[in-house]
């Protein structure tokens, strides 16, 4: 059984000072995905995480962005983006081949800033679709995890009616999301559990935590052909240090 977590730090550096380590080493996942890494390299605290490799990508602007993957298995190639110059500077993708799948590690954009980040939170979106479809179209088996920005339905989120013009919860962003689902990618939680109430997100200015007024905006999806492998799916809401929390799945691979 294999178990991969997925987590956005909201900081690598920030989250080492808030017991990260200590939560690799509690947990022991075979694969870990970061988001929102902030940094081009690996800190040196991680060297101390004995049996794992690291992978980072970065974007061209200095402490913004970033993803990373900590492994226990060794993957073989690791590639850094689509390979679409739009999107790719901003260092938001790492595809991992472990030859039984793929493992696309993704920090979606986030569209709140302007019209122009919608824009382009759109458009990533449609980039990231047509080449996951262009991998599975070759028979690949995938897992897509990581922060995809935006909570899919009313359960995935605290207070619907107040964000339903917040980008993170509009009608074309949630419709995007119905869109990657009928090209045949499964939500791993919904598998599991049908119910609202469960959120991976919450706001820290305003203490949402406390009160579980939050957002389910980090998912782990498979393509159809993996669906029968995924053996549980879990939120780890207890676990702080971000202000999002880490999620897995369990494969049978």
């Amino acid at each position: 059984m294999l178990e991969i977590l997925s987590w956005n730090v909201n900081g690598l550096r920030a989250a080492l000072k808030k017991g990260f380590v200590g939560f690799v080493e509690k947990e022991r996942p075979d694969i870990l995905c970061l988001q929102e890494t902030k940094t081009a390299e690996a800190p040196v605290e991680l060297y101390q995480l004995e049996g794992y490799r690291s992978y980072f990508a970065s974007g061209e602007k200095k402490g913004y962005s970033g993803v990373a993957i900590l492994t226990k298995p060794e993957p073989s190639p690791v590639a850094r983006g689509f390979g679409d110059p739009r999107f790719d500077g901003e260092g938001r993708t790492l595809i991992a081949d472990y030859g039984k799948f793929l493992l696309m590690n993704i920090y979606f954009p986030n569209g709140k800033a302007s019209q122009e980040r919608l824009d382009y939170k759109m458009a990533f979106y449609d980039a990231f679709l047509a080449h996951a479809d262009r991998l599975k179209g070759q028979g690949r088996k995938i897992v897509v995890c990581g922060d995809l920005n935006t909570a899919h339905d009313e359960r995935d989120i605290a207070r619907p009616r107040e964000n339903s013009k917040v980008s993170g919860f509009l009608p074309e962003e949630r419709a995007w999301m119905d869109k990657f689902e009928a090209h045949g990618y499964v939500d791993t939680f919904r598998m599991f559990n049908e119910e609202g109430g469960h959120y991976t997100f919450w706001d820290m200015k305003s203490g949402a935590r406390a009160r579980n007024v939050g957002w389910r905006i980090d998912y782990f999806y498979v393509s159809e052909n993996l669906r029968k492998q995924v053996k549980d799916a879990f939120i780890m809401s207890d676990v702080t240090g971000s202000d999002h929390c880490p999620i897995g799945i369990r494969l049978d691979v």
